[in-house]
């Protein structure tokens, strides 16, 4: 008999399941947070003010996420109604040193940062008299060790708290199923705590194998979560893509959180931009010799949150959905409705790429283009898809 065919398995990604995850807003007290959520979102909410701690609970919006591709297939089709991909972003209040411990905002804030899944990190290299740094002057790298030894101590609080809850329940013996369950439980909580302890690293920094990724998402850990660096600048800085502060942040981050996007920002640019109508802050830019980061920071968080996208199209509705990479056929259907995932048929696949290149559906059906998959197959970033489906039992 020929050998079996090896069973390739799944790799299982760091962070929630779901296809609505959510992003937060995270630094220091003063350094332009809530400033920056009401330029993402183009929202009055927030609470940008001179003092620590002017945000207390978080706000909340949602963002359009831009895409050339949703663009032009609502141009082609020409829709009654029109739904773009949006990505959830939350301002939470800044951290303060010692909040692992309970200072300032403290447990609350950390708390809120746990119910994100990933972060931006604002960190302020801007120097302005007016407004108050908590830490007495401008150090962008401090700040930056500041934020990432309160989250690594309380992830490490929060692993004992469950590794001595675990050990109460090994030390009963035995040789059940459940006990060897938990006993190899047991041994990956004190491995993700040696990482945290002995490396002094993010937890997302190590290649962890299925069965700690999903002990570690059940932990829902703070340095789990993946990171944006956002740093930013006086405007006048941003221009001219120059501040004396970048190299240090650029090796303290490779040394640190190695491979995370760093992004230059000017949030009181940004800030002005989002009071402008589409045309004026394009004419701005142009004028400045310079282009808003907004945009390209949505899509890379979108990108750093394992999102892609599917379409529905037609002249009633072009819709862009959110699914994480690695979503079955089925599972995409489901988040259009639940049903669809039960009562699954197949799914009729084209892919954006040859409808731009062919002009139109005929050409892609008469081309060979157009695929009907089952329920093994894995959704694509682009794919332009109906599904098919039977009746839900009543």
């Amino acid at each position: 008999m020929p050998p079996k065919k090896a069973v390739k398995e799944e790799k299982i990604l760091l962070g929630r399941p779901g296809n609505n995850l959510k992003s937060g807003i995270v630094g220091l007290a003063n350094v332009g947070k809530s400033t920056l959520f009401q330029a993402i979102t183009r929202c009055s909410l927030g609470n940008p003010a001179n003092f620590p701690f002017a945000t207390i609970d978080p706000e909340e919006a949602r963002v359009v996420v831009p895409d050339e591709r949703y663009d032009w297939l609502c141009q082609h089709y020409k829709p009654v109604s029109k739904v773009p991909a949006n990505l959830t972003v939350y301002d939470i209040a800044g951290l303060t040193r010692g909040a692992s411990t309970g200072a300032g905002l403290g447990n609350a804030f950390l708390s809120h940062i746990r119910a994100v899944d990933a972060i931006f990190q604002v960190v302020r290299c801007f120097d302005d008299a007016e407004i108050i740094h908590v830490e007495g002057d401008v150090d962008p790298v401090r700040d930056l060790q500041i934020i990432n030894d309160e989250l690594r101590i309380k992830d490490i609080e929060f692993v004992e708290k469950n590794l001595e809850a675990l050990k109460k329940q090994t030390a009963r013996g035995g040789q059940s199923l459940e006990m060897r369950k938990l006993k190899e439980e047991q041994a990956i909580v004190e491995s993700i705590l040696s990482w945290l302890v002995d490396e002094k690293k993010p937890v997302i920094k190590k290649s962890w194998g299925n069965k700690e990724v999903e002990v570690i998402n059940n932990l829902m850990l703070l340095t789990a979560k993946p990171v944006i660096f956002l740093i930013n600048l006086s405007e006048n800085d941003y221009v001219r893509q120059k501040n004396k502060h970048l190299l240090k942040i650029k090796q303290w981050i490779d040394e640190n959180s190695p491979g995370d996007p760093i992004i230059p920002i000017s949030v009181s640019l940004e800030e002005r931009l989002a009071g402008m109508s589409d045309e004026e802050a394009a004419e701005e830019c142009k004028k400045l010799g310079t282009k808003s980061a907004i945009p390209k920071l949505v899509v890379l968080m979108r990108s750093v949150l394992n999102l892609i996208s599917f379409f529905t199209t037609g002249p009633d509705e072009v819709r862009q959905w959110s699914i994480r990479k690695g979503t079955k056929a089925p599972q995409a259907a489901g988040v259009i409705h639940t049903d669809f995932e039960k009562t699954f048929i197949q799914a009729v696949v084209f892919r954006y790429a040859d409808l731009k290149e062919l002009g139109d559906e005929a050409a892609v059906k008469s081309g060979g283009k157009l695929l009907t998959k089952g329920k093994e197959y894995v959704m694509e970033d682009g794919d332009i898809v109906l599904f098919k489906a039977g009746a839900a039992k009543g």
